[in-house]
């Protein structure tokens, strides 16, 4: 079986998982031009863009060799719960033959998951599995953790897309590794390359910081989001995602457990449940509950990510005003897709940045 997934964020992850239960892993190119192109040309016209770009990075994993696609599914009214079948079915009709393994919540069918995990793991020992969950669990914190490093570091490097180059060694580094001990020496590698950028002294009331929220495939890809983070980073703005893999892990877990759901995750839902008493599906409940925690933290300002289209970040856009107001907390909406340029996305987001330093400047004096 040689196996593939969606291309989303800090791949080696999910590569890592794959590979330590047995797996042949086809690891799909990056997304591009290309991978636009082709999900653009076989999607439906006005489905979402993350669903467009999934379609091409799935025909370039085919093309490499991949059989078998693994992916999450979705519930609730979000149109991601369709996703595998809607994939399945432009597959097949373009004559491309892979198989689907789809995780949903263990929650929502457990004689699912367990089927779709004993397919995954193959001949693996029980064991085996349990050691390799707890490594890439680990893998995730730590990666998390230097990204989120990363993600300060970059607003006042000294050489412009030094940072960014670490980052890109990092994971590779991360990707020989495949024992906890071995991810343990990667993590202080990593540590030790980001301890020798140079950067900026900057006071600390001359800091910039922006949270980025919205839904969760354009937020975490930043080949899809016009790299937002290196944007907002090269004009000297720190950042934070609202979503990163271990939080989103761990809240998942524990979902269904709330007298031990501790989680951060859990605080931005209970958060976002003000504005959005119901659940709508996606991540709109807790785009909305990320702004009010960025506002409580002392963030200057958000954007917000929305591919066009995306019901659920249409309701949260359409709150955002409210928000804005009551919090005085200025936040940008963007909605991508595959007609989004880059010169005019840049323009908006200095203009932004502009309005939120001279906020600042003014708050100050």
């Amino acid at each position: 079986m040689k196996v593939a997934f969606p291309y989303m964020g800090t791949t080696v992850i999910y590569k890592k998982l794959l590979e330590l239960l047995g797996n042949q892993v086809v690891t799909p190119p990056k997304p591009s031009q290309r991978t636009i192109d082709l999900g653009v040309k076989y999607s439906p016209e006005f489905a979402c863009f993350p669903l467009k770009v999934i379609t091409g990075s799935y025909i370039e994993a085919i093309e490499k060799g991949a059989d078998t696609l693994v992916t999450s599914g979705g519930n609730g009214p979000c149109r991601a719960g369709f996703y595998e079948k809607v994939h399945r079915r432009i597959l097949e009709e373009e004559g491309f033959d892979a198989d689907f393994i789809v995780f949903n919540s263990p929650y929502l069918d457990w004689n699912n998951f367990i089927k779709n995990a004993k397919k995954i793991k193959g001949d693996t020992s029980v064991f085996k599995v349990v050691s390799s969950l707890k490594t890439v669990f680990y893998m995730i914190k730590k990666l998390d953790d230097l990204e989120k490093r990363v993600q300060k570091i970059r607003a006042y490097e000294v050489t412009k897309g030094q940072t960014t180059k670490v980052w890109e060694d990092i994971q590779s580094i991360f990707d020989k590794a495949y024992t906890k001990k071995e991810v343990q020496r990667a993590y202080i590698e990593s540590m030790v390359l980001l301890d020798k950028i140079k950067t900026k002294e900057v006071k600390e009331d001359k800091r910039l910081r922006i949270g980025i929220v919205g839904e969760i495939y354009v937020v975490m890809e930043p080949t899809i989001n016009i790299k937002m983070e290196e944007m907002l980073g090269n004009l000297g703005v720190e950042v934070e995602r609202s979503q990163y893999l271990y939080d989103w892990v761990c809240y998942s877990t524990l979902s269904k457990m709330p007298l031990i759901n501790k989680t951060h995750e859990k605080k931005i839902v209970e958060l976002g449940e003000e504005y959005i008493p119901i659940n709508i599906g996606g991540h709109a409940r807790q785009s909305v509950g990320h702004i009010v925690d960025y506002h409580n933290r002392g963030f200057d300002g958000v954007i917000h990510l929305m591919p066009f289209g995306c019901l659920p970040e249409l309701v949260t856009q359409s709150i955002i005003p409210k928000i804005s107001n009551e919090l005085d907390i200025p936040v940008l909406s963007l909605s991508l897709d595959e007609q989004t340029g880059v010169a005019n996305t840049l323009t908006r987001v200095e203009a932004f940045v502009d309005l939120i330093k001279g906020k600042k400047r003014k708050k100050i004096s």
